[in-house]
């Protein structure tokens, strides 16, 4: 399923304040859950955390 391209735009700005996986709401993702961590690797925005 993909994420409309307005919420990934605004997932991506969220996740460059952050050093750590996040949400599209900027809430930390539990380790433990696999299907949002595949969804933000798939997405790309893995890319856009900040180092």
């Amino acid at each position: 399923m993909a994420v409309p391209e307005n919420v990934k735009n605004n997932w991506i700005e969220i996740q460059k304040k952050f050093d750590h996986p996040v949400n599209a709401i900027g809430v930390k993702i539990n380790p433990s859950d696999s299907k949002t961590l595949n969804v933000w690797k798939e997405e790309g925005i893995d890319a856009y955390q900040k180092k």
